[in-house]
């Protein structure tokens, strides 16, 4: 499900939210849209890897105790799929079990908050996990821009190399 307010841009990042309990989901989603962000919403691990099929999902929010399917086993489901790899994924769990914590880091987690948290510490902190991949992602294109320039020099030297021996053939010749 996806929370949509008409008169926001469409470039905000869409952060997917994934909580069992219905109430602390509404309450989590509209925070966030509040503080700008696009929501989308799933109430189980299913559910949120049919929203990561549906939509482009730029940051994932989900709780590590979840019934059926844990935050842990989505993660891994996540970082095994190459399409969404790379998307930051942030765990919440509660705060007397810190070992469940060091299995969503496990798991793959770029991140583990623990409950009780404070809204705003908890925005800095996705904020932080979006710049950081902005940032990746953005290295990674400057990096495709320059192997494709350097493919295209190796291309016209090959080019040149093919013209600069036919002209020696062809001056041999004569």
């Amino acid at each position: 499900m996806e929370i949509r307010y008409p008169a926001t841009p469409d470039d905000r990042p869409r952060i997917l939210v994934v909580e069992p309990n219905r109430s602390n989901l509404g309450v989590i989603a509209r925070r966030l849209a509040d503080a700008g962000y696009r929501v989308t919403t799933a109430d189980s691990g299913a559910s949120a890897i049919a929203e990561l099929y549906r939509f482009p999902i730029e940051l994932v929010l989900a709780e590590l105790n979840m019934p059926r399917m844990s935050g842990a086993e989505l993660t891994r489901t996540i970082r095994g799929g190459v399409q969404w790899n790379d998307i930051p994924i942030m765990l919440i769990t509660g705060k007397s079990k810190p070992k469940e914590a060091v299995h969503g880091y496990g798991a793959g987690a770029d991140d583990v908050i623990l409950k009780p948290f404070h809204f705003e510490v908890l925005a800095a902190r996705i904020e932080r996990r979006l710049a950081k991949a902005r940032a990746i992602r953005r290295l990674r294109d400057d990096n495709a821009a320059l192997d494709a320039r350097v493919i295209q020099r190796a291309i016209e030297i090959g080019e040149l190399r093919e013209e600069l021996k036919a002209r020696r053939t062809l001056g041999h010749a004569l």
